[in-house]
């Protein structure tokens, strides 16, 4: 009986910590290998794409781009009550070599954007996502005056409503 007394008041035996520590050690190892896999498995190193950029004399797609700046527009908003301005100045991104033909459009086109601006209701304006639905019809109707596929974006540079 003095065994059975001894061994109601020992304290129990902690779980051993050491299949956790190798838990870890094994994923870090893994985590790390799988890292190192991915760095150096790639189609081409940094050397290989300088040694093999001199040899490739494409033209980038950016260098076909032009810009043609439109002149600011002071649009007054609303009825005459409000006195609400906006602000609004923006670039058309077109193909080398249209830069000439859309100058020639812009009074087109700056009839178009004022016509426009000043039909869409203030509240409209103020909507946080008003600028991608403003600059998509306006890019459209800018394309639909300039014909075919001259303009390629409409590029928003000041958009303030007072």
């Amino acid at each position: 009986m003095a065994e059975s007394d001894e061994t109601k008041d020992a304290p129990p035996k902690k779980a051993s910590k050491l299949p956790l520590i190798l838990a870890i050690v094994v994923a870090l190892a893994g985590g790390g290998g799988a890292f190192f896999f991915m760095y150096t498995s790639g189609d081409s190193t940094p050397t290989d794409v300088a040694e093999a950029a001199p040899e490739e004399k494409t033209l980038s797609p950016l260098a076909d781009l032009a810009f043609v700046p439109l002149p600011p527009m002071v649009i007054a908003l609303g009825d005459s009550t409000a006195n609400r301005l906006l602000r609004f100045q923006a670039q058309l991104e077109v193909s080398s070599g249209d830069e000439e033909a859309v100058s020639f459009l812009e009074p087109r086109i700056m009839d178009v954007l004022n016509t426009y601006l000043r039909a869409v209701a203030v509240e409209d304006l103020e909507s946080r996502r008003a600028l991608i639905r403003l600059r998509a019809q306006m890019l459209r109707r800018i394309q639909i005056v300039t014909g075919g596929d001259h303009v390629r974006d409409l590029l928003i540079t000041e958009f303030v409503l007072t």
